[in-house]
């Protein structure tokens, strides 16, 4: 699916995942969908299933919008708690984005969605709200830790089956622009690594970087970037400066909030250091992922003066993240947001864009972090491996089988979707009448004085209908005037059912 058609779609109002691999412009196509939709007076309210990911949306977690914060169930005073101006929030979402969705548990999908509709009193999925999910399952699966709740992929949860959500797979790569990286990639998605394939991937473990330039590491595990910046910080001349974070809250709270924040409890710094922005500047000075070198501190306040690599020198003061049960502010932590660059992990990589990267997978544990490192980077000859372990080419079994089911899921999407959208096209490129045109949402809202389910969700009811009606002979113009939908779509939905030769 192209990206005009992703964003018609969701522009319709229609619950939807964004999904596609990475580099195919999710977070552009959301961030185009939440301006536009924004600009037609919706209420868009924008979360990710973790804070570094929110933060590249200018949101919040999913967990604390919706005032489930670190709990795997809902409490049973959890509604008389509450806040009103929580539910204030939830009544007046329109539009409901959660980034990042990979990572969230089914199980957690299902309490988001008890949440609205418990609050907004109606009982349609997530109370009426348009959800867009955006992520890619190939790349990193919700983290189970031990004396938690385990759980799986959003899509095997219960509400997924009745919210029924549009799949809007994006195919068209706008990050690698290498062929020989991009067919790796390809081939990592279908679980059909080659050995030529290997063998290239092999062969960048042989290539060292040039001399004298700072490039960032991912690696698999805390300890080996901990080792790694340490010892490049230590090399350097001069002295080092500290700056210790300041928090709020009981330590439970705390450490769950510093799993989301990348800037460190104590940050050790020197002149000639590479850093990497870790939050984005509210004056847009930097953004989350900006790498920079410490150039000098500031005369009375010591902070750290960083010159980023577009030019900008910018004074880092100290900022602060929240974590939040409701509107109850359960902890805080205030820290100036910069980490050492000269390493950081795969799973705090995710989303990011990297010029270069040397990249270790020789400890890869878990499918999918291969991926998510490699599609880091735009090209093969800015790619420089240490090595490689067989884990790190493989992908998640669960992964493969939700991608067959989603393409074509797509694919159903296009065929429904892309007559409205060359027919909106064509009218708009007549000759202008006097009157304007109307807007998509105004010619969905036609649609319906004739079809009253026009682009909804088909409900399980109105299917076993259609099919029980179908094999008892009735026509499709019947069904289209019984169902309350267009013929194309009875059509559509028939030869799901029962096969394109079934259906004429």
């Amino acid at each position: 699916m192209d990206q005009e058609l992703a964003l018609a779609i969701l522009m319709s109002g229609r619950s939807a995942l964004l999904t596609g691999a990475a580099g195919t412009g999710k977070t552009h196509l959301l961030n185009t969908f939440i301006t536009q939709a924004r600009d037609r007076g919706k209420k868009v309210s924008v979360t990710a299933t973790t804070g570094l990911a929110a933060t590249y949306l200018g949101g919040n977690t999913i967990h604390s919008w919706s005032g489930i914060g670190v709990s795997d169930y809902l409490a049973n005073n959890f509604f008389d708690r509450l806040s009103k101006t929580r539910r204030e929030v939830i009544m007046k979402t329109d539009v409901l984005v959660i980034d990042e969705i990979s990572m969230l548990h089914d199980f957690r999908l299902d309490m988001v969605n008890q949440v609205l509709r418990v609050v907004r009193k109606n009982d349609q999925p997530f109370g009426g709200v348009q959800l867009v999910m955006s992520g890619d399952f190939f790349q990193l699966p919700p983290i189970n830790r031990p004396g938690e709740q385990g759980g799986g992929f959003v899509v095997y949860s219960e509400v997924w089956q009745e919210l029924q959500p549009a799949v809007l797979y994006l195919e068209r790569q706008y990050r690698q622009s290498d062929e020989q990286l991009l067919e790796i990639l390809t081939a990592l998605r279908h679980d059909d690594i080659r050995r030529h394939h290997a063998e290239t991937l092999l062969a960048r473990t042989e290539i060292e970087p040039p001399p004298n330039e700072d490039i960032t590491e991912l690696h698999t595990v805390n300890v080996d970037v901990d080792d790694i910046n340490i010892q490049k910080l230590a090399s350097l001349p001069g002295e080092e400066r500290s700056y210790q974070q300041t928090t709020t809250g009981s330590k439970i709270y705390v450490d769950n909030l510093q799993r989301s924040v990348l800037a460190p409890e104590n940050l050790v710094i020197k002149q000639g250091a590479l850093v990497m922005a870790v939050k984005n500047s509210p004056q847009k000075l930097y953004a989350n992922g900006s790498i920079g070198t410490v150039v000098d501190f500031e005369p009375l306040t010591e902070y750290p003066i960083v010159e980023f690599r577009n030019g900008r020198q910018v004074t880092m003061v100290p900022d602060v993240w929240e974590l939040r049960d409701g509107e109850r502010k359960r902890a805080s932590i205030s820290q100036v947001p910069l980490r050492l660059a000269w390493a950081i992990t795969v799973h705090k990589s995710q989303g990011m864009t990297l010029d270069t990267a040397k990249i270790d997978l020789r400890k890869a544990f878990v499918e999918g972090m291969g991926y998510v490192a490699l599609s880091r980077v735009r090209d093969l000859d800015n790619l420089y491996l240490y090595g490689i372990n067989r884990k790190a080419l493989e992908i998640s079994p669960d992964a493969l089988a939700i991608d067959e089911v989603l393409r074509q899921a797509s694919n159903e999407a296009v065929e429904h979707y892309r007559p409205m959208l060359d027919e909106m096209k064509r009218k708009q490129s007549a000759p202008k009448k006097s009157a304007k045109s109307g807007s998509w949402q105004q010619k969905i809202a036609k649609m319906r004085e004739t079809y009253p389910k026009a682009y909804m969700p088909w409900e399980k009811a109105d299917d076993n209908i259609l099919k029980q009606d179908f094999i008892q002979g009735a026509t499709i113009e019947q069904l289209s005037k019984k169902l309350g939908r267009h013929e194309g779509s009875i059509r559509i939905r028939l030869q799901k059912h029962f096969g394109e030769d079934t259906v004429a």
